[in-house]
Order: C-alpha cells, then structure tokens, then sequence
C-alpha cells in the first residue's frame, strides 16, 4: 500500500461495513488508526481484522465507559499493551455526560499512564472539558500524545505545544466557527488529521476514512498552501509523532508504521 494520508482516530468498528470502508480507505491512500473503547474490544477487532495493511489498532479505554473498566479489563489492557504501537481512545471528560464518573475515570486514566511501557505509544486523547488537566497529566508522564478533537480553551493550547502534543482535527472542526478558532491557533507543524467518524457527519452522511484527501485540503487552504504541500506537512507530522514515540530522531524519521 502507498500511503499518503493518516486518519489518527477513527472509530472502525462502528460502521455497519467495516471491511467496505477499510478497503476504501486503502484506495485513498489512507492509514487508519482504529481505536477502540474498551481493551475486550480491542481483542474482539483484532481477532475480526487479523492484520491489514492500511489499519493500526489502538488499545482504548474511553473515559465515558471508565466504570467497565474493572480488574479483568485491567488485566486484559496490561496483556494487550505489547500487540500495538497506538493507545487510544483514552483521557477524561468532564462534560455534563461525564462529570459524574469523573473519580472513576481518574482513577483509569491515572492507571493507564503509570504504566512504563506507555512512553514507547502514540496516544490519541479525549480531553473534552478537562483540557488543563489531560494536558499536565500527560505532560508529567512525558508521553508521545494527540489530543483528539481539541475544543477546550485557546490558552491551553501553548502549553500543549510547548509539551511537545499533537492535535487531530477533523471535517466538524474546519467548519464551525469554534473549531477554526482552535485550528488557528495551531501550528500546522502539530496537526494531524482525523475523522473521528462515523461520529461525524459531512453534509446528510457519517464521515470516513477516505474523506481525508478532503480534509487536507480544507487545511491548504486555511494555511493559503497547496494541496500537496499541506499533504505532506501532515502525513510528515503523523510520521515524526510516531518516530518520537519509538526513539528516532525526528528529524530524519521516515514513514515506518
């Protein structure tokens, strides 16, 4: 496969055609990073795909599903860590669907990121109402980190970067006026792309993978560049991310997923 786009977070499993939209992908040049929810949910997709060439499986633990998340996903998550160079859908939410399970969910993310093995990972992160905090947390543990669908407050933002985190955004976010705020005050070298579908929409329809090349060139031309050169800014940038997390230099990382 020739890859030339990277979709950091999307959620396979939940398309009613998973292998369609796999093989769709692939025919757009895309990457797909499959995150899961759940590490037996993890188990069950990779057990399903077996190994395909334009998909990566992150081992998740969402923080809306924090109180499924007992001894034996904890175990399982231990287990699983060693089969994957990605950890995601992981973090806090903070929002009015998650502020009651917040001490739960604390309690998870805490876990997750105490583990060693971890620094060694691409993290795709959930920090929707606790910005500040998934940020200084990650920040601590000095893990390699995007943080997904970013809509927090614009003065986290600085702090991420000079953190060295990336930020994943997707087609929602290049056309509401809150998320082109937060995509300004990004540096295109931070960003990468993502869908996060099919939890997003593109007109009347969910989004996927192979709606990357469109997205990369709603960047090009929210940073006046062209196409190709936007293109290879973000694929560079998914490609150096994934370098930091497995000790190259960035500088001289090539794509080796």
């Amino acid at each position: 496969m020739s890859a030339r786009y990277v979709d950091a977070h999307c959620h396979l499993d939940r398309y009613p055609a998973t292998v369609d939209t796999i093989r769709d992908a692939e025919l757009a040049g895309v990457v797909v990073v499959a995150v899961t929810e759940l590490p037996s949910q993890f188990q069950r997709l990779a057990l399903r795909l077996g190994s395909r060439a334009n998909v990566r499986l992150a081992l998740g633990a969402h923080p809306l599903r924090a109180r499924e998340m007992g001894p034996m996903e904890f175990t399982l998550f231990a287990r699983l860590l060693d089969q994957t160079e990605y950890v995601g859908e992981i973090g806090l939410d903070g929002s009015q669907h998650g502020k009651a399970s917040m001490p739960s969910q604390r309690k998870v993310f805490d876990q997750i990121l105490a583990q060693p093995r971890l620094r060694a990972k691409v993290l795709t992160v959930h920090s929707r109402g606790a910005e500040q905090e998934v940020i200084e947390k990650l920040a601590a543990c000095k893990v390699t980190a995007a943080l997904h669908w970013y809509s927090g407050a614009l003065k986290h933002i600085p702090t991420a970067v000079e953190a060295g985190f990336w930020f994943s955004v997707n087609p929602a976010m290049t056309r509401s006026k809150s998320g082109q705020r937060v995509l300004a005050e990004i540096p295109p070298d931070r960003v990468i792309t993502e869908t996060d579908g099919p939890w997003t929409r593109i007109g009347s329809r969910t989004s996927r993978p192979d709606d990357i090349p469109s997205l990369v060139a709603s960047l090009a031309r929210a940073w006046g560049e062209d196409v190709e050169l936007a293109r290879e800014k973000v694929f560079g940038n998914m490609t150096r991310m994934a370098a930091t997390a497995r000790g190259v230099n960035p500088a001289g990382a090539t794509d080796q997923r």
